[in-house]
């Protein structure tokens, strides 16, 4: 019997001239993302499709944007060279029977005035994952799932409400699957028997060969399922997933970098990061001497919805709001500008989804992209953190 060889761990080891260079190339590329303009085309995925580094949220045109401020918003966007929009089939928030769809028909009407042509627009839209909260969402009433019958009416809706042949990517909102989310803690007790994701896959495969869709991508996902798309697509030959949309800003940080950013990064998948501003916390509106009095709050988000993420108000995130804010007026900026312009920084985002109900907020949103944020500013908000590890994560 003949012994193989004793291994050399050394030379399974990566040499330390390797690990230098590996660190300048991930140095190299923080400083790259860091100096994206708005308007600067990024790569989707391994898709051929181009986006601006700075996506236009929609999901308040149609409920507290009426369609002549959308239209403004857009063909400022335009303008500014932005040519990414993301949109869902359940928008405006907060959702209803009365509003649902208005966002879409926003979009629709603008894109009639023929100012831009349709192929000049990347349009993003979701399927609503699986809920009881919105019944009136699906023709036949109930619950929504994310199967094969589920999938097909929400595209055939979004196409008529948007009055376009085709959707440049459409996401699915959040899983079908038991997952936590939207602030909650994985509870593996509240199991219960989800849409297989190969279904989800051969639902979407059908809609990119009709061409319906062009690509396909996740929303409020996990690294779990990230890979499980991956690893069935790749098996069966169908439609890859090219990128991930989740919320990321200051506030709520450790879902992306301490697993999420590696599955995304090693096997090519874009996110696009949504709520930098954690629904508008961290422009510092709610927290600054006065803000109850403020008459400018009474159509903001947490004063016209208090129900609706509640765990931006706990009293840990007004405080690392205040510490913050007082970091962004010392390095010459409002707290919005730092915010966007930390959050466009990050390696693993390939766009940041910015969201305004005003001219002004989407003016400030846009010039956060020209911002640099400087070692010792960056040094000063990694203090913060350290103290306050993403108080608007858990309520």
């Amino acid at each position: 019997m003949q012994l193989s060889k004793p291994t050399n761990v050394a030379r399974l080891r990566p040499s330390r001239r390797a690990n230098v260079r590996a660190q300048a190339a991930a140095v190299e590329l923080q400083q790259t993302k860091h100096k994206l303009k708005a308007a600067d085309r990024v790569k989707l995925g391994n898709s051929d499709l181009e986006v601006s580094a700075c996506c236009l949220g929609t999901m308040t045109w149609g409920s507290q944007n009426t369609e002549a401020e959308a239209h403004q918003q857009m063909s400022y966007a335009w303008d500014m060279g932005i040519n990414f929009m993301d949109t869902a089939e359940m928008y405006p928030a907060p959702v209803s029977a009365e509003t649902q769809g208005n966002t879409d028909r926003c979009i629709a009407s603008w894109l009639k005035t023929g100012r831009v042509k349709r192929e000049d627009v990347v349009l993003a839209s979701k399927v609503v994952g699986r809920s009881d909260r919105v019944p009136w969402i699906r023709a036949q009433g109930g619950q929504t799932r994310v199967d094969r019958a589920n999938i097909m009416e929400s595209v055939e809706g979004s196409l008529k409400r948007l009055q376009t042949d085709y959707i440049d990517l459409l996401q699915i909102h959040w899983p079908d699957r038991n997952v936590g989310g939207f602030g909650a803690v994985y509870d593996p007790a509240r199991e219960w028997e989800s849409v297989p994701i190969e279904e989800q896959l051969r639902a979407l495969q059908e809609l990119v060969e009709a061409g319906k869709v062009r690509y396909v991508g996740l929303s409020n996902e996990t690294s779990y399922g990230v890979m499980e798309f991956l690893r069935l697509a790749e098996q069966a030959g169908l439609p890859r997933v090219q990128s991930v949309q989740n919320c990321y800003h200051m506030l709520a940080r450790l879902p992306v970098e301490i697993d999420l950013t590696e599955t995304l990064l090693r096997r090519s998948v874009s996110l696009l990061a949504f709520s930098p501003l954690a629904g508008g916390v961290l422009s510092g509106k709610y927290t600054r001497p006065g803000a109850s009095s403020d008459p400018s709050l009474q159509r903001s988000r947490h004063v016209k919805l208090p129900d609706f993420q509640p765990r931006y108000m706990q009293p840990m995130v007004q405080e690392a709001v205040r510490r913050y804010d007082e970091i962004a007026q010392k390095y010459g900026m409002s707290l919005a500008e730092m915010a966007m312009a930390w959050v466009k920084s990050r390696p693993v985002v390939a766009s940041t989804i910015i969201g305004a109900t005003t001219m002004d907020q989407l003016k400030e949103n846009l010039r956060a992209f020209d911002k640099e944020l400087s070692p010792e500013c960056m040094a000063e908000i990694a203090a913060v953190f350290k103290q306050y590890r993403d108080p608007a994560l858990v309520v």
